[in-house]
């Protein structure tokens, strides 16, 4: 295969022959099933992929995959670019928050045809793994991977206190019975991360809601009380000392973002939400022998409705400039079910939605990635319904309100809990209508 240098943005990168333009095969009057695909992500993402493309052409001799990859940034520069020209290839990596948006403007196509005839086998993905790639009751995307929030234990601390694991379906009361355990027994924080947006979020699915509303132009709720309520538990948590203040928070732990210097990580604290994904990040920072649980988000009632959903990491859709669609169905059917392209892969893109993939790489997982994989096995089993998108006006919520306006004044005392509740309902909505 001959190899081009590629400039996305300014990053060099290795990649196929170039597909943005040129013959197809029919055109040149070949036989071929040429087709290409892109992707954005990390260098160790870039070489497993191109490993697992090398493997499929070895395979498929006829066949003639070219690729293009990039980051996060220039590879949307580039895909709208493409999309401009209509020389969008066969497949391309998306996500949910923009899947919707692709297909609103004729730029995916449906994958429903292949499965019909069977070329994309998705019979082994359980319904919660598709649901998030449908749109209007059509497949659009197919994950690459599932993910859901969590709280991670650490088994050590619990065991040393005595406590044991909770329930799937514990609740918010639960929560703070069992903070307080842990810092009578341990004199550490029992927890950092309950200020995090998607707790607010999830809070509210585990009352039957939605942060947002399904248009995207307000909240998706009316009774305040429940977040506010939450707010003063945290509050009552971290006047007991089981809850850091927010300045330990901002200055010692950079709100939990930087993953080496979460207290979980480090011994200071029992628990942490965190992202299933992103455990083994966390086991790999924490150093040999720590032992971790990943369990369910609590929420309001034990016989309530999950705060957990499963969420995709990321996609593989069909563009309507697909060349050789019958290919990229089986390219895709090939990265979802065969068992060696993913131990290349490794579950880099988060768990594999095929069942019997996950039991084969098994065997062969860390401790860490093993736990996420029997997490997102228990989530599969006990979840609400995946929400909608986030709405466009999110971003700028998260950034110019949630933490600066709300999070902050109200845990420096500046500014009480209802009246903080309140400014976020006033400023979010503002944002959302216009």
């Amino acid at each position: 295969m001959k190899i081009f240098l590629i400039v996305l943005g300014g990053a060099l990168m290795l990649a196929g022959p170039v597909f943005a333009g040129g013959e197809s095969d029919a055109e040149a009057g070949g036989e071929s099933r040429s087709m290409s695909v892109m992707w954005w992500g990390s260098q160790s993402r870039h070489d497993r992929t191109i490993r697992a493309i090398e493997l499929y052409m070895e395979r498929n001799p006829d066949v003639e995959v070219t690729y293009e990859f990039a980051g996060w940034g220039d590879y949307w520069t580039k895909a709208a670019t493409m999309a401009a020209g209509g020389r969008l290839p066969d497949v391309m990596q998306h996500d949910y928050a923009r899947l919707s948006d692709w297909r609103d403007r004729n730029l995916l196509d449906s994958w429903d045809s292949s499965m019909e005839s069977g070329l994309l086998d998705l019979s082994d993905a359980g319904e919660n793994a598709l649901a998030g790639g449908r749109i209007a009751g059509e497949l659009y995307g197919v994950a690459l991977g599932m993910n859901s929030q969590c709280f991670v234990i650490d088994l050590d601390m619990f065991e040393a206190a005595g406590i044991p694991v909770p329930p799937r379906n514990w609740t918010w009361d639960d929560f703070e019975s069992i903070a307080r355990q842990v810092y009578d027994r341990l004199g550490v924080y029992a927890v950092i991360g309950l200020h995090d947006a998607q707790l607010w979020k999830s809070l509210y699915l585990s009352n039957g809601e939605w942060s947002y509303s399904a248009d995207g132009k307000s909240l998706g709720y009316t009774d305040d009380s429940i977040y506010i309520d939450y707010l003063k538990m945290v509050e009552r948590l971290t006047r007991y000392g089981a809850y850091p203040t927010q300045d330990i928070v901002v200055a010692d732990y950079d709100r939990g973002n930087n993953v080496e210097r979460m207290p979980i990580v480090n011994g200071l604290a029992a628990m942490t939400s965190f992202w299933s994904n992103q455990i083994t990040a966390m086991a790999s920072a924490a150093g040999e022998g720590r032992r971790f649980f990943m369990t369910h988000l609590p929420r309001l009632r034990a016989d309530g409705p999950a705060a957990n959903y499963l969420k995709p990491s990321m996609f593989f859709s069909r563009t309507v400039n697909s060349r050789n669609p019958d290919e990229a169905a089986r390219f895709v059917d090939y990265f979802t079910n065969d068992a060696a392209v993913n131990r290349i892969l490794m579950a880099e893109r988060g768990v594999p939605i095929a069942r019997a993939v996950r039991d084969a790489l098994a065997p062969e997982l860390d401790a860490a990635t093993l736990t996420a994989f029997e997490f997102i096995d228990r989530v599969a089993g006990d979840a609400s319904p995946i929400p909608p998108p986030d709405p466009v006006g999110h971003q700028e919520i998260m950034n110019n309100v949630f933490n600066s306006q709300f999070i902050d004044p109200v845990t420096f005392g500046e500014l009480g809990i209802e009246e903080g509740v309140a400014l976020l309902r006033r400023e979010s909505e503002r944002i959302l209508g216009n």
